[in-house]
């Protein structure tokens, strides 16, 4: 029996609740594994803009079906076998085992529920947790305060976390950006790797800290061979990483052999979404590589002053100080292919627009660089300043194209400009309008030897939990918990 994909219903013998599991084949030896509510209170956020398109599926065959089980092929030599009670999916590359699923039986799916003694509780029978009232509410599952912040939770405990362990290998690698070796290290003693974009400013080295990026991707390369894993999800995410680690795949391996089975246990945490993962079986690192790009893109082969010698400081006072800069590289005989101009080019933090006064004639300016063969960068960040003077400002307010708060009004923050506003480039029009700006009839000023610097997009907000948007504000029906990471989670 062939199809390219299987179904069936996951029932949590502790609460009852159902859930839907779907496992794809794709082409190029890749699993795609999603667990969703089969039946929930509301939709969850499922990550859009991320996969370059919808995946190619592949025809998996039932190679293998008793009571407990099932085994599905895919192509010529991998196939995933899918255990029914308890829960468990193990990966395979021709017969070696790669990655297994829930091997440790750590799965948890916060499913969205009815807040204790709401009008939708009572009205509808529920319990506290529509589990039997085995366990009670905590003081911080539908609000919270913290550093002067606070968070609104209206949806409740939303969080999903599940196992994974690589066989046969004590290594992996992934999960940028991190201050960190390449090898990611056990996290036995340590806090977990967080998956999580802010502005940090002199962060620490050696860290799993967050910081500006966060790509939830894993890969891990032994002697059987590679596999990758990414987890299509941009909500906050912490990873453990235990090295040697000896569940059940380790006991297995030890019945047959003096020495235990090689393994790293991983743990994955997300604060909302759903389970969405791709498993790529390689089976080598170029493999890999090649198949993940499939999924998210790969680089564009850049233009040849990109990879030259680029001159950048905050910042170049004037047009005299950059031909100032300019012409020393010229008389130092120095190669230099690009000079950047940081905020201050602009008028008063306006992005799109030049300080008349200290560029009276960027076109010049730009022509002269030009002349030589170099190229001009200018700065563009994704908050707004407040000025009903700025026309992008206020082309996007009357649109309705900002971030809001719960209440249904635009969200005001702290940046560069001072007070500021963010638009919403979950939604498409706020995405359109913005690359209009771009335009030399819109960014006047510039030329076609001026390109662009997209900064701060984590985003940064100075007065805002940990320098970024507090969660609970709104991308429409969204909240930014849900998709904080989208920006930068998988560039």
């Amino acid at each position: 029996m062939c199809s390219s994909d299987l179904e069936v219903l996951v029932t949590d013998i502790g609460s009852g609740v159902k859930y839907k599991l779907e496992l794809r084949g794709q082409a190029d030896a890749t699993f795609r594994l999603r667990l969703l509510e089969a039946y929930p209170l509301k939709q969850r956020f499922e990550v859009p803009l991320v996969l370059v398109s919808e995946p190619e599926q592949a025809a998996v065959t039932v190679l293998g079906q008793d009571k407990d089980s099932v085994t599905l092929g895919l192509g010529e030599s991998s196939k995933a076998v899918l255990t029914y009670s308890p829960l468990r999916v193990d990966f395979y590359s021709g017969d070696k085992l790669m990655v297994s699923t829930n091997t440790r039986g750590m799965l948890k799916y916060e499913h969205l529920r009815h807040k204790k003694g709401s009008v939708e509780a009572v009205e509808g029978g529920d319990d506290a947790l529509g589990d039997g009232g085995e366990e009670e509410e905590e003081p911080d599952m539908w609000q919270e305060s913290y550093g002067g912040h606070h968070d609104s939770k209206p949806n409740g405990p939303s969080a999903i976390a599940i196992d994974f362990t690589f066989a046969g290998t004590d290594h992996v690698y992934g999960l940028p950006q991190h201050a960190d070796t390449f090898s990611l290290k056990d996290t036995t003693a340590t806090d977990p790797y967080r998956l999580y974009n802010l502005d940090v400013f002199e962060y620490e080295l050696w860290n799993p800290m967050a910081l500006y990026a966060s790509i939830p991707m894993m890969m891990s390369h032994g002697a059987r061979g590679s596999v990758g894993l990414f987890w299509l999800n941009a909500a906050e995410g912490w990873v453990d990483v235990k090295k040697n680690g000896q569940g059940l795949l380790g006991s297995m391996g030890s019945m047959f052999s003096a020495s235990p089975e090689k393994q790293v246990d991983t743990f994955w945490m997300f604060e909302s979404g759903i389970l969405d993962v791709f498993v790529m079986l390689g089976p080598g690192p170029k493999d890999v590589s090649r198949q993940y790009g499939a999924l998210t893109g790969n680089v564009p082969l850049p233009q040849e002053f990109a990879i030259a010698y680029h001159q950048c400081r905050w910042n170049y006072n004037d047009q005299e100080d950059v031909t100032s800069v300019d012409a020393k590289f010229d008389e130092h005989d120095i190669p230099m292919d690009v000079m950047w101009l940081d905020i201050e080019h602009t008028d008063g933090k306006k992005y799109f627009t030049w300080d008349a006064r200290k560029f009276p004639d960027s076109v010049a300016m730009i022509e002269n660089l030009a002349s030589k063969g170099r190229k001009l960068v200018t700065i563009v960040d994704p908050h707004i300043k407040k000025d009903s003077n700025y026309w992008v400002h206020n082309d996007l307010s009357s649109k309705g194209l900002y971030v809001k708060n719960a209440g249904g009004d635009d969200y005001e923050g702290w940046c560069w400009p001072g007070a500021s506003f963010y638009p919403d480039f979950l939604n498409k029009e706020a995405r359109d309008y913005f690359a209009e700006q771009y335009r030399l009839e819109n960014y006047k000023g510039s030329t076609l030897d001026c390109y662009t610097w997209n900064d701060m997009n984590e985003p940064s907000v100075f007065n805002g939990p940990e320098v970024t948007m507090a969660k609970d504000k709104m991308h429409g029906q969204v909240e930014h918990r849900d998709l904080h990471k989208i920006g930068r989670a998988h560039v």
